[in-house]
Order: C-alpha cells, then structure tokens, then sequence
C-alpha cells in the first residue's frame, strides 16, 4: 500500500517510494508496475497527477480526483503557486545558500532549452574517512533544494553543473561518490521531496504537507551531525 500523507474529497499527497515509476513513458524500459495504477486501485476511482517525481527520487506527491481540481492545480503550478521543498545529500562543501540559475532542455527528443531556476539552502556538512581524488577524506553536504521551475530532472542536472553531483544520482552523479555510500549500505539515490505547499483550491485553505524519510534515507541523514528542522507541527495531512 502506498502511505497517504493527506486526502481529502478533491485531492490527495502520497508519499512515493523510491525506485517506483509514476507513470508508464518511454523512460520505462518494459516496466509494468507504476504508482499512477497502484493508486487507481487503492483509491477505487480516477487519479490525476498533478506533477512527477523521478522513478528515483521519494516523497511527496500531488494528485486530483476530478478534472475541475487538477485544472486548478495545474493552473498553481504555472504560476509557480505549488512550492516543492527537498532534500538532497551532494558532495562537496556549497555555499550556505546559493541558487543555480541554468537553461535545462526537456530531456529525450526535447532539445529546446528552457530557463531553469532552483535554490539551494546547506542544512549540514559532513567529512568521511573515505579516500577520494587524492585526498585522504571526503566532504558531503546536505541540502535543501526549492525548485523555482520544473524541468526534466533539474535538481540532479543543477547539481552536476555546480560540480556538487547528487550522491546515487547514476546518470548524472559521480560514479566514486555513490560507490562510497554503497559501502555504506546506502543504495538509493539520495533526493526525497520532503514537503509541498499549495493553496487548496476548494477549500482556499493554505496546505503543507510533509513526506518522513524512508529507513535508508535515515540512515544518510545520521551521518550529518546537524538533522533537518523538525516537521511544522501544523501542516496538514
């Protein structure tokens, strides 16, 4: 069963696991287990998908039950009224807070690049006794990334273009870094949308709805000396 963070008559979060398609596309590669078709069951009645999540990357996730709903929804996420929070672990030491602002094409076929904006917030630094690049240790800094737009995997592609490569990214990480988590019993790629905030568009109400890490998340995030704040005790769900 998928874990429901929120649901109510018109919408519901789920918390999406990693390593589960959302939807079926060319990227699926002869898949036939997707999480759209997973919730259609669970809930017994029509789902519609607000905005995706990499089969990688867990957390939250947006859907509607009928048209009106998602159009609304639809129509917040243009005008950048649906705010997504993350959280990544990288390598390296960033700035404290920086943002990358990044032209990103659509991905497969869609060569047209687009502007692409995400913001980056340091919550932690750790430094590992893992040899790397000559050096006798390696750094790695947790983050927090708020997508301003929402291109094709721009939290993984900005992060490769700072140099500051997401830890299990296998497309566009760096192969010795991820291998190091490996070694620590660390398999997932290390990107999770922690929280979403929206107006509900029934309702009127604001909305925040937050997604707790998955064990083997927890068990990167233990390696930071310094957690992330804890959950807003008055978001919804």
């Amino acid at each position: 069963m998928i874990e429901i963070l929120h649901a109510d008559a018109h919408l519901a979060v789920v918390d999406k696991p990693a390593g589960l398609m959302v939807h079926d596309s060319a990227l699926a590669r002869g898949e036939h287990d997707f999480l759209a078709d997973r919730l259609r069951e669970q809930f017994q009645r029509q789902v519609l998908l607000v905005h995706r999540l990499d089969r990688a990357t867990s957390g939250c996730l947006l859907l509607a039950f009928d048209r009106e709903t998602a159009g609304a929804l639809g129509r917040a996420v243009m005008a950048g009224e649906l705010h997504k929070d993350y959280l990544a672990v990288c390598r390296g030491w960033p700035e404290p807070a920086f943002t990358i602002d990044h032209p990103l094409d659509g991905g497969p076929g869609k060569p047209l690049k687009k502007p692409a904006v995400t913001r980056f917030e340091r919550l932690a630094t750790c430094e590992l006794e893992l040899p790397s690049a000559g050096f006798p240790t390696s750094r790695y800094a947790l983050l927090r990334a708020s997508p301003v737009t929402g291109r094709f995997r721009q939290i993984r592609r900005h992060l490769k273009h700072a140099s500051h490569h997401l830890i299990g990214d296998t497309s566009h990480g760096d192969g010795r870094h991820n291998r190091h988590f490996r070694m620590l019993g660390i398999h997932r790629m290390l990107l999770h949308a922690q929280r979403l905030r929206f107006v509900h568009p029934a309702s009127g109400a604001p909305m925040q709805v937050e997604a707790p890490p998955d064990a083997e998340l927890v068990r990167a995030l233990a390696l930071f000396p310094v957690a992330p704040r804890a959950p807003d005790e008055s978001a919804a769900g």
